[in-house]
């Protein structure tokens, strides 16, 4: 590639991430949620009520250029105490050592309607690859005058793979917990003013 070819890329990378927008989370419309299947037959499905996140979407594109997550372990919550006690403990999450959960975007393929989000999920500790599906519900200007953007990830662990080992075996085969825990991030936010 010659130097000017070089050239030519950077600056358009460049301007390709100064039309991107920051966007914050409006929380009394958007949920992190997951669902395993409990003695093979149900699913338990709960969130993590405190999360965080730092967005950048490019509103003429529709690509994300970059999103990083955060959420507290200890605020997990199936509407079931015990249980909630449980999944902090050391058994699973181990809110005490390990307070937060984190995803870091590397990469995004989409259209202006749905795409892969691939990137690094944190718990316990152990960072892994993992692959979102995304869809985008769309961009609308709120009566305020304030552009919000509405998207939808979801995606499947393995939670052994993070650490979270603990099980018990049924008298009749097979497993009280499902290896398998799938992810639903419903999020609306709002566009940074300048």
């Amino acid at each position: 590639m010659t130097n000017i070819m070089k050239i030519l890329t950077i600056l358009a990378f460049s301007t390709m991430l100064l039309s991107a927008s920051e966007f914050v989370i409006d929380k009394t419309h958007s949920q992190v949620s997951f669902k395993v299947k409990h003695m093979m037959i149900s699913n338990v499905q709960g969130t993590f009520e405190e999360y965080d996140a730092d967005i950048e979407f490019d509103t003429k594109t529709m690509q994300f250029t970059a999103l990083s997550a955060e959420m507290e372990t200890k605020s997990v919550d199936t509407g079931i105490e015990k249980r909630d006690n449980h999944l902090r403990s050391a058994d699973f999450f181990d809110a005490k050592k390990n307070p937060m959960i984190t995803f870091e975007m590397k990469s995004y393929k989409g259209d202006k309607e749905e795409g892969k989000m691939d990137g690094n999920l944190t718990i316990r500790g152990i960072s892994k690859p993992v692959t979102l599906d995304v869809e985008i519900g769309g961009l609308i200007k709120d009566p305020a005058g304030i552009q919000r953007l509405g998207f939808v990830l979801e995606g499947k662990i393995k939670r052994k793979d993070f650490g979270l080992k603990w099980n018990k075996l049924l008298e009749a085969g097979g497993l009280a917990v499902s290896e398998t825990v799938k992810l639903t991030i419903e999020i609306e936010a709002l566009e940074e003013e300048e």
